[in-house]
């Protein structure tokens, strides 16, 4: 089996991480990703701590199948270099403020006149227009301004910091990926490349999908702990006799007649589907004291063999060594390099293709070490 991207060609000029996960994908599933890097100043990604075989595990992971290629851009020569070989390429994605690239004489308008079939992605905080697009921003900056931290969260503490980057993966790389990929399917047709501008505040914003249906069609006004899927219903998690917690989603009217039964608590027939703020207090209450009654190893226990959406909350290395991790594959093991025995573990591709086949080459490389003939 081949890759479903094979012969696609990519050229990566981003750093950190949301252009480096969106092309990690794109080489996991086939193409051949180049990736341009400053002999002299070094991506962050690889200072970040922890450590494993000698380098950052977040690099290892994020540039896995991936050529790293030492060139400094403010030398005329190297920027040269890469125009003389950009007609090889179906994709770029670069990372840097607007106007960098076209200072550098490497922007979208430059390289499509020496290659009309170029796909052309940059990713930013706030897109190539508009007030905001010199202004410097992270994750948490990006959520904050899209309007999902202003719903999220409890009334009285405030939005909770993410353990994930929410905009610069779901909002910058997947969306970037959505963009290029529908721009190689449309090039199929006219022949033609394009430009793609992804704001990971725009992408972002749109994750808001059922909130801001609401909210647009003047039905509701999005506060936090106030509707069904944001803490003001039972749809919750709740705290056990030590310490842990369960998730509890169990909306529709089996699974709700189900947990009602197992608990022994009639008042989730009687009040959960309620929309006053009163009884929808009552059925959190009445969870919160019987899921305390018990240790979360026991209710583990028990709702293994009940089909009532509620799961144990795992840690991060719970999940990852689960049954569940293990038949679905959510580990495989990388190569240092190319054809080395020693391997190192990492996140897989995700994607299951009944045909093609994601491919797990080598870890992310030292700088420089790639080859670009």
């Amino acid at each position: 089996m081949t890759g479903a991207l094979n012969g696609l060609k990519v050229l990566d000029f981003s750093t950190l991480l949301p252009g480096p996960f969106a092309s990690m994908y794109l080489a996991d599933l086939g193409a051949e990703v180049i990736h341009i890097e400053s002999p002299t100043r070094p991506d962050l990604i690889r200072l970040f701590p922890p450590y494993a075989n000698g380098q950052a595990t977040s690099h290892s992971y994020l540039n896995r199948n991936k050529q790293s290629i030492a060139l400094d851009l403010k030398q005329p020569e190297n920027i040269e270099r890469i125009k003389q070989k950009i007609a090889e390429f179906d994709i770029v994605i670069e990372q840097f403020r607007p106007g960098v690239m076209q200072r550098l004489g490497l922007d979208y308008a430059t390289l499509a006149k020496l290659n009309p079939r170029l796909i052309y992605c940059s990713i930013t905080g706030y897109g190539q227009t508009g007030e905001y697009k010199d202004r410097a921003g992270h994750d948490i900056n990006y959520v904050a301004i899209s309007g999902i931290a202003g719903h999220c969260g409890r009334a009285e503490s405030g939005p909770p910091p993410m353990g994930i980057q929410m905009a610069d993966v779901a909002g910058g790389s997947l969306h970037a990926l959505v963009g290029i990929l529908a721009a190689v399917v449309e090039r199929q047709h006219s022949g033609l490349g394009q430009y793609l501008d992804i704001s990971m505040t725009d992408c972002v914003a749109s994750l808001n999908s059922m909130a801001a249906a609401a909210s647009l069609a003047g039905q509701v006004s999005q506060q936090p702990e106030q509707e069904l899927l944001n803490g003001g219903s039972f749809y919750d998690y709740y705290q056990t006799q030590d310490g842990r917690y369960l998730a509890v989603a169990s909306l529709e009217p089996q699974f709700l007649s189900g947990l009602a039964a197992v608990l022994d608590l009639p008042i989730l027939l009687e009040k959960a589907a309620s929309t006053e703020t009163h009884d929808r207090q009552l059925v959190k209450q009445a969870l919160t004291e019987k899921i305390r009654q018990k240790t979360w190893a026991e209710w583990r226990h028990i709702f293994q063999a009940l089909d009532v959406c509620v799961e144990p909350v795992l840690s991060l290395e719970e999940a990852l060594d689960s049954p569940l991790a293990e038949q679905r594959g959510w580990v495989v093991q990388v190569p240092l390099h190319p054809g080395s025995k020693e391997t190192e573990e990492q996140l897989a591709c995700p994607i299951k293709f009944s045909r093609s086949q994601s491919r797990y080459q080598f870890i992310g490389q030292k700088l420089g070490e790639g080859q670009w003939e």
